[in-house]
């Protein structure tokens, strides 16, 4: 019995961490397969155009480059608007690097 009670305790604990462990997955993470640059890789690329802290981040079906993008949201290290930079999932290039929620004239 004092066996069963072990066991079962050290179930519960395993399932009760592994409830603790974020989940790394991020929206359009099923459309990696595509991609040729890694999502690492891309946040690279981001944060060396707009230094700051990624908020938000995705990959989508989007115009321009070649169809696949990167999106990141990054809050700036020294405050300020967030600014939304896409990076091309295929090529790596820059797509985009503007203030989140601004309207182009």
């Amino acid at each position: 019995m004092k066996r069963t009670n072990a066991y079962l305790a050290i179930l519960f604990g395993i399932s009760a961490a592994s409830a603790a462990i974020p989940a790394f997955a991020y929206t359009g993470e099923s459309l990696a397969k595509d991609a040729k640059i890694t999502m690492q890789d891309a946040q690279t690329i981001a944060l060396a155009a707009q230094p700051g802290s990624i908020v938000d981040s995705e990959l989508e079906n989007e115009d321009g480059g070649s169809g696949l993008r990167y999106s990141f949201d990054i809050k700036p290290a020294a405050g300020g608007a967030t600014h939304e930079l896409g990076v091309d999932a295929k090529t790596g290039k820059l797509l985009e690097n503007s203030v989140e929620g601004a309207n182009p004239d």
